[in-house]
């Protein structure tokens, strides 16, 4: 089941069923799976609770650290870097997202890879610096494509590599 329901094309940030989202959180509980930490951090980070999203994606990098293959590890340092951008610690999200997206790229794993270049594109928006939000949109649009993505996420890059271009020109986003 998807919760995204569509992109806010001036943030480009997910627009979800809140009231889904926490009904979710609420059937997750305190399960310490990986796969249900991540989700949660997720849940938790567009539900706008950020202090708790923060403590749980610090808690899954840890999880993943201590038993979880390579790419889980990224996955957790991904969307952990993903909490950091929202609450503003962009350098710091940069930072990670740098590292994860090299590394993925290096072992070959181009769907994560895209993962984490879409995202440091969302950081490069959130601070203005079109010119690299779009570069790295770019690059998460050919990844993706070679990965075989499916359509909805060939679909969020394109959109996102639009708003970039647009932003850039000082044309406003389409809404």
């Amino acid at each position: 089941m998807s919760y995204i329901q569509g992109y806010d094309p001036q943030t480009l940030r997910e627009i979800v069923d809140v009231p889904q989202c926490r009904e979710r959180l609420a059937d997750l509980g305190d399960q310490r799976s990986l796969p249900a930490l991540l989700e949660r951090v997720w849940l938790l980070k567009v539900t706008g609770e950020l202090d708790d999203a923060l403590r749980v994606s610090e808690q899954s990098v840890r999880v993943a650290r201590m038993g979880g293959p390579r790419k889980d590890l990224l996955r957790s340092r991904v969307l952990h870097a993903t909490v950091l951008q929202c609450r503003g610690a962009y350098a710091a999200a940069i930072q990670e997202l740098t590292t994860c997206a090299e590394e993925a790229e290096g072992q070959g794993w181009a769907a994560l890879a895209a993962f984490a270049y879409q995202h440091r594109g969302k950081v490069y928006y959130d601070t203005d610096d079109f010119v690299n939000a779009r570069a790295d949109f770019k690059r998460a649009l050919f990844l993706r494509q070679e990965a075989g993505a499916p359509e909805d996420e060939l679909e969020s890059t394109l959109v996102a590599i639009e708003a970039a271009e647009r932003r850039r020109a000082g044309a406003p986003v389409a809404s």
